[in-house]
């Protein structure tokens, strides 16, 4: 049974107590209250990491979400300042009918601010855009009995290793955000399936430059003829329609059942019907940017789904120069071992590299999947871990619940510098783990 502030793969299970966090001025005190009474704490957002780098190595947090303030907004430039605890769904509500978007978006609009800085995260649009760091000019950072503000000129190498450092230099108690003008809150797509990862790379050779977003899915039980196709999808805010923010009703999962919901039989169905449902060919769409961006946020709780046991979510990065090697045979493990996600998702990151010292991007293709926890998974992710680790490639921290501490510090040797930057009073059950 979970217990309070889980991951959102509900996998490590260490239920954690939660200290509220309210107002921006008592948090160097409760930092040090939790660190005196339990030797090291960590802020908790909105639970959107899926392993355990949002778990506190003494199960003991301090809550964001009391933090949700709006600072400052300059609408002529796009600039919004916002306490660490306000999600990007928060956002989006004021900013929308403004004329505004966010600049990196990563698939869920419940993640928090904080949290969007210390996972670094991305988006469909990282060939443009790069990560979520890029676009945030300063932010303040809470350490021992200190109130910093950072940027590139100020506390310069604080701001580059709280970008992407999994919350561990500090507690981020507000950001500034630069944003995006639009006309529209539509999204103008175009869909296509594919048959093969061959086509798919020459699709996003061909279609990434052109568009804004780019994104695909996989059929990743697919074999044979079959394996590694599916549909891609580009997008762009459209030039024309209203700034409506997302209305549209959502489904709640209401109780966690005994056992998952997703098994090879289920995960075949939907992957054969999901891959035949869209159309071969180029095809133009429009949509509210809700289910362009966010299509599972419409399911609340779908982490549920799962079951007790919960899931793990396998997200890597393969360099360019062996992506057409390494995808492929990822992609053959998942099917031979019969286990999956109806949400496997394929794009490539782009070369724009981000200020902080430890993003996950690079130069390559990514390949994101879910899998119900189960005996059987090990196995699995010991067989991608060796085809990720050959290829010079990398896991990403906010997803992981399972790296081994020698693959994290190969694929992160900026580790070390990070750790010297640590708050004292900081520490992750992820960091302990990959670290020790």
């Amino acid at each position: 049974m979970n217990g309070g502030f889980p991951s959102w793969g509900r996998y490590p299970d260490f239920p954690q107590q939660g200290l509220a966090a309210n107002w921006r001025q008592d948090l160097a005190q409760q930092l040090d209250q939790l660190a005196g009474q339990h030797g090291s704490t960590l802020a908790y957002g909105n639970g959107r990491s899926y392993g355990d780098n949002c778990l506190a190595a003494s199960s003991q947090i301090i809550a964001m979400q009391g933090l949700d303030r709006f600072m400052h907004v300059d609408w002529n430039a796009g600039t919004l300042t916002a306490e660490a605890g306000v999600t990007l769904a928060q956002i989006l509500a004021v900013a929308i009918p403004k004329g505004w978007f966010l600049p990196v978006t990563p698939g869920t609009q419940f993640a928090t601010l904080g949290g969007a800085i210390a996972n670094d995260v991305h988006g469909k649009n990282h060939h443009v855009r790069g990560t979520f760091g890029r676009h945030v000019p300063q932010f303040g950072l809470v350490r021992e009995q200190q109130y910093l503000t950072c940027s590139a000129e100020q506390n310069s190498e604080l701001y580059r290793a709280t970008i992407g450092g999994l919350g561990l230099t500090g507690i981020i108690a507000w950001a500034q955000l630069q944003l995006i003008p639009i006309t529209s809150s539509q999204i103008n797509g175009t869909m296509e399936r594919f048959g093969n990862l061959s086509e798919f790379f020459a699709l996003s050779a061909e279609l990434d430059q052109q568009h804004e977003y780019s994104v695909a899915w996989v059929d990743c039980l697919a074999k044979g003829a079959n394996s590694g196709r599916g549909v891609f999808f580009v997008g762009d805010h459209a030039p024309y329609g209203s700034l409506e923010t997302g209305t549209g009703k959502k489904l709640n999962v209401p109780t966690t059942p005994p056992v998952s919901l997703i098994n090879n039989l289920s995960l075949r169905a939907f992957n054969q019907a999901y891959w035949h449902r869209h159309p071969a060919a180029r095809t133009a769409t429009r949509s509210s940017y809700e289910p362009f961006f966010y299509p599972l946020d419409k399911i609340l709780n779908w982490n549920r789904i799962y079951g007790h046991r919960g899931f793990q979510q396998y997200q890597c990065v393969i360099p360019d120069a062996q992506a057409h090697a390494a995808v492929p045979e990822l992609l053959r493990a998942i099917a031979d071992s019969g286990q999956g996600s109806f949400l496997a998702v394929l794009k490539r990151c782009g070369e724009i590299t981000s200020p902080g010292l430890m993003s996950f991007p690079m130069p390559g293709t990514s390949l994101a999947l879910d899998f119900p926890n189960k005996p059987t998974l090990a196995p699995l992710l010991d067989r991608l871990d060796a085809v990720v680790r050959e290829a010079g490639g990398r896991l990403y921290p906010a997803k992981d619940a399972h790296m081994s501490g020698s693959d994290f510090r190969a694929a992160y040797p900026q580790w070390e510098q990070l750790e010297r930057l640590r708050a004292p009073s900081l520490l992750s059950r992820f960091w302990k783990r990959v670290t020790e």
